[in-house]
């Protein structure tokens, strides 16, 4: 691979350059497997673990309240601290709250747990928003759906990882009231290390693209600017087509979570559950990827094609939860399934829960790939994709206090299914007004050079 120097010269440089796209997404990517992977399997437990969700819903509340604010400030304050500073901050505190559930299983009280929720909502507004800049916008311009894919395998891995860490420490517990105190202290010990990661992950201004050109020249940003640039976001009919989309994309999980894995399986076998739920989401992030970068010449055609793909999965799927949905409600749950004395009773909730997940990484990944083809500068991608997680998150936010007021679970479903069908005309409109056909020659250059490692 080479490109030409200052001199004119042809310059060979490594695919696996620490300053390149590629490495700093494993790197984001293995970030999130450690910090938000990790928060991913705790939460996919139901309750956080806890047979009585009223504690977690309510840090969850607390959570996604403050995430919603801090996931929009994100993208400017990532433009002011840079990538380092803004990622260790985030990291810390999902620390805190694995911590916060050693001290709930001891003394029962719920306050920690929801101060620790709500300053998780601020480190995971900074952690996402970093993420969101540097996952859009390092990589070139017809490569994004590729790394989108890398970076969401890699961090569902966590997932999965995080999946098996209860399933085994709790193999032995199926009817305990909690996940024991090990559990926690093994989330704790992977959210630490992730924070310590985030200093490997380089400012935009020293990662060199595989052409030769730099993701920005642009080093440092300043509060005035950044507070006004974040107001027009408000205004800006791209990210208003966005917002539905946005608002859906987490809202399912509460359903998902708690009152499908949380109330149809016992403890071991929710764990073992969220193996597969997120392993589910790594293959459709790479399949997803896949469509939205070599599919089509065309990268409009190539949006088209995405949506529809995740819109007839996504009716498909719901339609299947749907019928699922059917057979139990809040007031006439069934016997709990275990995935080893269940027998076939198992096989098509168990398979429900695994089309969640796929449906989840197809979602998310078409929609950051939009995101990334709406510009192609760090600044102002780090500000679209704190806004998408901040109304993100402000949906999530509702969706737990709808479980703790007692919605139907039948309702729940519904509102989840007409959620996400109503982005799909409305990211359709975006793509066709704002999603450049014709590939730039930065485009074109890049995708010679980088044929050579997909």
């Amino acid at each position: 691979m080479v490109y030409e120097n200052d001199e004119g010269k042809p310059q060979k440089v490594s695919n696996f350059r620490y300053n390149s796209p590629l490495i700093q997404v494993i790197i984001i990517g293995l970030v999130c497997f450690c910090c938000a992977g990790m928060f991913n399997a705790l939460s996919g437990m139901g309750g956080g673990g806890q047979v009585d969700h009223t504690a977690a819903n309510n840090a969850n509340t607390a959570l996604y309240t403050t995430f919603a604010v801090f996931g929009i400030l994100g993208g400017g304050i990532y433009n002011i601290l840079g990538p380092r500073l803004t990622l260790i901050a985030g990291c810390s505190t999902y620390v805190v709250y694995a911590a916060s559930f050693v001290s709930y299983n001891h003394n029962r009280r719920e306050t920690f747990v929801v101060v620790s929720g709500a300053l998780l909502g601020v480190g995971a507004g900074l952690l996402w928003a970093a993420q969101g800049a540097i996952m859009t916008s390092y990589p070139s311009s017809n490569r994004k759906g590729t790394y989108i894919s890398i970076f969401w395998s890699i961090f569902n891995m966590g997932g999965v990882i995080g999946g098996l860490i209860p399933f085994i420490l709790n193999y032995h517990r199926a009817e305990a009231a909690s996940v024991n105190d090990g559990t926690y202290v093994g989330f704790m010990c992977f959210m630490a290390f992730g924070a310590l990661l985030s200093l490997l992950v380089l400012p935009p201004s020293k990662v060199v693209r595989d052409d030769g050109s730099v993701c920005t020249q642009i080093e440092y940003s300043n509060v005035g600017t950044e507070i006004v640039e974040i107001l027009k976001l408000f205004l800006n009919w791209k990210m208003l087509l966005i917002v539905p989309a946005a608002w859906g994309s987490n809202f399912f999980y509460t359903y998902q979570f708690n009152n499908v894995n949380g109330e149809l399986f016992n403890l071991r076998t929710r764990g073992f559950n969220n193996v597969f739920y997120w392993g589910a989401q790594m293959l459709g992030s790479v399949g997803i990827g896949y469509l939205m970068d070599f599919s089509f010449q065309s990268r409009r055609k190539r949006g088209f094609l995405g949506i529809v793909v995740v819109g007839l999965l996504g009716t498909t799927i719901w339609g299947g939860g749907l019928a699922n949905q059917l057979r139990y409600s809040r007031n006439h749950v069934p016997e709990k399934l275990d995935f080893k004395d269940s027998g076939g009773a198992y096989v098509g909730p168990f398979l429900l829960y695994f089309c969640y997940g796929l449906l989840d990484a197809m979602f998310q990944s078409m929609v950051y790939w939009i995101i990334g083809s709406l510009a192609d500068d760090s600044e102002t991608l780090s500000r679209y994709s704190g806004f998408y997680k901040g109304i993100q998150s402000a949906g999530a936010a509702v969706a737990w206090q709808v479980d703790v007021h007692g919605v139907s679970y039948m309702n729940q479903l519904i509102v989840n299914w007409v959620l996400t069908t109503a982005s799909y005309p409305l990211l359709f409109l975006l793509v066709t007004l704002a999603v450049k056909d014709k590939n730039t020659i930065e485009d074109q250059g890049a995708s010679l050079l980088l044929s050579s490692v997909f």
